[in-house]
């Protein structure tokens, strides 16, 4: 583990406390689909969980797809005739292209013009543009600076690298007792963008850690962190297989920081053991929320869910991308996030995680009418008043006596009697201890 990863639980306002100074730091670098930014995000980030990063070169084929070359950026800007800088690329990363090739030299303003993007609709924000496989080179500004832009002549500084280098992706891994796999997904590619992306490996890392400080799982839990598209169809077409052959839930984690209500967007398949385990959680926990189909506009889901592949991932969001006038600008910044939706975010992650860890298939092994329970110690040999407790251990036992038949799974069975399926875990086994249970066949997940 490493240096300052702790076993030890926090508090919510210590957790709430490591998200913001994790984002304070992650917040101004300028991250893209390649590059030291990514780079030293992976490396911050490698602070909180151990995060093993490889390099693919520019030129790797990834279905119809390329590496592109890689991009950092050094300096910025466009100056006025007196000299003034009126866009710097210092005062907000946003503020260039993404991906704008080297430039310097002098353009009219007509030249300028027609390379300064801007939203109209919302007239004080920088819009967040990029280019990754045409080269070209622009700048993004408020739609109100517009007037501005008086003079004839402009000087436009562009010290940038834009030549043959590598793709960064991390991935690390908690083994579990089997070799069934959980897999977590998140981007690191936007640059200072608090939603729609900072929230995504923020809330995936928060996870991970945990993860690391339980032990004793029974899935093997995968976490990848790529640039959005090219990571992830990278990534499939060189583990797409194993990722086949292996997962039997997946998310994808993205836009968690902002919103009351929960979004989960399924998978293509709809009807996996992620889309299941997910919306057992949301109902059970009383919290609002909606659900979404999948559909080819959204995140890595596009790659994981597409026919190749298949694989069961959804995608559990707060206000999900497109649906908060912000999205993509720089308005999506440090104002928007709240540490508390964060947190919560980050227990309903670790709650499906629970509700997977605990489910299971059994079968009774009792079929011929009802087995004597209280010869067992498992139902009391007197009547009367008894306690709730009492109460819900008979409801649980009887249960799933009744209905384990190797189908049901024991979120099926919570379902009819309005709990959460990690809440039968400790009667199921105690009703193996006794020999009325057992576990079905290829019980840990249900995933065709």
């Amino acid at each position: 583990m490493n240096p300052g990863i702790s076993a030890e639980p926090l508090e919510a306002a210590a957790r709430e406390a490591m998200l913001e100074r994790l984002f304070d730091r992650l917040f101004p670098l300028n991250r893209s689909i390649t590059g030291d930014g990514v780079r030293e995000t992976l490396r911050i980030l490698d602070e909180y969980a151990p995060i093993r990063r490889q390099e693919y070169p520019t030129g790797a084929v990834c279905f119809d797809w390329e590496v592109p070359k890689e991009w950092n950026v050094r300096e910025a800007y466009v100056k006025d005739g007196q000299g003034r800088k009126l866009i710097d690329f210092r005062d907000c990363n946003l503020h260039l292209m993404g991906y704008s090739k080297p430039f310097r030299g002098f353009v009219t303003r007509d030249e300028l013009m027609a390379r300064l993007h801007t939203k109209p609709d919302l007239p004080d924000a920088i819009p967040y543009m990029t280019s990754y496989y045409r080269e070209d080179w622009g700048f993004c500004i408020p739609h109100r600076r517009l007037g501005e832009f008086t003079d004839d002549r402009y000087e436009v500084l562009i010290d940038a690298d834009l030549a043959d280098g590598h793709m960064t992706i991390g991935e690390g891994v908690i083994t579990g007792a089997t070799d069934r796999e959980i897999l977590l997904s998140t981007y690191v590619c936007h640059p200072s963008m608090a939603i729609n992306e900072l929230s995504g490996p923020l809330v995936q890392t928060m996870v991970y850690r945990a993860l690391l400080a339980r032990g004793g799982l029974k899935y093997t839990y995968r976490f990848l962190y790529l640039p959005e598209t090219i990571g992830s169809l990278l990534y499939l077409s060189r583990h797409g297989e194993h990722l086949k052959a292996k997962v039997d839930a997946g998310y994808v984690i993205t836009c968690t920081g902002h919103g009351e209500a929960f979004t989960y967007k399924k998978s293509k398949r709809g009807d996996t053991l992620a889309d299941k385990a997910a919306l057992h959680v949301l109902k059970q926990s009383g919290k609002p929320y909606k659900t979404v189909e999948w559909n080819p506009f959204g995140s890595d889901e596009r790659q994981y869910c597409s026919e190749g592949f298949r694989l069961p991932v959804g995608s559990l969001m707060r206000t999900m991308y497109g649906e908060y006038p912000e999205y993509h600008t720089s308005l999506d910044n440090r104002s928007l996030i709240s540490w508390q939706t964060l947190r919560e975010t980050v227990d309903m992650y670790l709650a499906i995680i629970d509700t997977l860890e605990a489910n299971e298939t059994y079968l009774s092994t009792h079929i011929h009418g009802e087995p004597k329970l209280d010869k067992r110690g498992l139902y009391p040999y007197t009547s009367g008043t008894r306690t709730p407790e009492e109460k819900l251990r008979i409801l649980q036992t009887t249960h799933l006596i009744a209905f384990s038949d190797g189908r049901r799974d024991l979120m099926d069975i919570a379902e009819t009697l309005g709990l959460a399926g990690r809440d039968l875990r400790e009667t199921a086994r105690l009703l193996v201890q006794h020999g009325l249970l057992r576990r079905a066949a290829a019980s840990v997940g249900t995933s065709d």
